[in-house]
């Protein structure tokens, strides 16, 4: 079975558990009565997605390129062993953590995001970088390139692939944890589901877990579609070189 395949499965599953929830809680109906909010809800959560996985995509790029370059390859291995220790906290220790620091509303929540986001991309970028053969590194330098042209022109479109599936998993866990933000007056969709849950509204649960579900999953499918269209490019030029010698 190809990983398609067990997306599309996984997918048509989680439509009919949802489709099982929603009739259990009493309809659809019972669910879009709280439509105004799920989209005010949803802004706010792709908001926070936003605004603590871009500057991750940044710091994480860069970070990645950093520990490949030979002055500070040493650090490394220490450097992601942190971040694994970092993401191995349970996010709302992360949020407490970051609450006495900052205090209550997004901060606190968009710092333990932005943690939660980093290895991904940092490690992805790392293997990515780390991956590149050894011949072309030598063709690049032997061409009289920079170290700079080279990372530009070289490394970085080798490892696009591998980069991409780290944003793409550092974003889709995002979308998955913000939910927690609103425990600290974060907003987001965590505010329906962890109210629905206090007060026993499976109705009210359900309008902020379906809407958090199907972020994810659109998310995930715009992400693998962009790498697709980022990646497909440079393949195809490739085997036209390779073709032509």
């Amino acid at each position: 079975m190809t990983a398609r395949q067990i997306r599309f499965c996984l997918a048509v599953a989680a439509i009919a558990v949802v489709a099982a929830a929603a009739v259990a809680s009493g309809g659809v109906d019972a669910i879009l009565k709280y439509r105004v909010e799920m989209v005010h809800l949803t802004r706010q959560h792709i908001l926070l997605v936003v605004l603590s996985g871009g500057p991750a995509i940044i710091v994480g790029v860069l970070m990645g390129i950093a520990l490949t370059r030979r002055s500070l390859r040493r650090f490394c291995n220490p450097v992601l062993q942190v971040l694994n220790i970092v993401t191995a906290i349970p996010t709302l220790a992360i949020i407490a953590l970051a609450m006495m620091a900052l205090g209550v509303g997004k901060p606190p929540a968009l710092v333990a995001l932005f943690l939660h986001a980093l290895l991904p991309i940092v490690r992805n970028t790392v293997e990515g970088l780390h991956q590149l053969p050894p011949a072309e590194l030598e063709c690049a330098h032997g061409m009289g390139m920079t170290p700079l042209q080279t990372l530009m022109m070289v490394e970085l479109p080798e490892a696009l692939p591998i980069i991409a599936q780290g944003v793409r998993v550092a974003l889709v866990i995002n979308v998955g944890v913000a939910p927690l933000a609103f425990l600290v007056g974060g907003g987001g969709l965590g505010d329906l589901i962890f109210s629905g849950i206090d007060l026993f509204e499976p109705a009210m649960m359900l309008a902020g877990a379906v809407p958090t579900a199907a972020l994810a999953v659109v998310l995930d499918f715009l992400l693998s579609r962009l790498t697709r269209l980022l990646v497909s490019p440079g393949i195809r030029n490739d085997d036209a070189t390779v073709a032509q010698l």
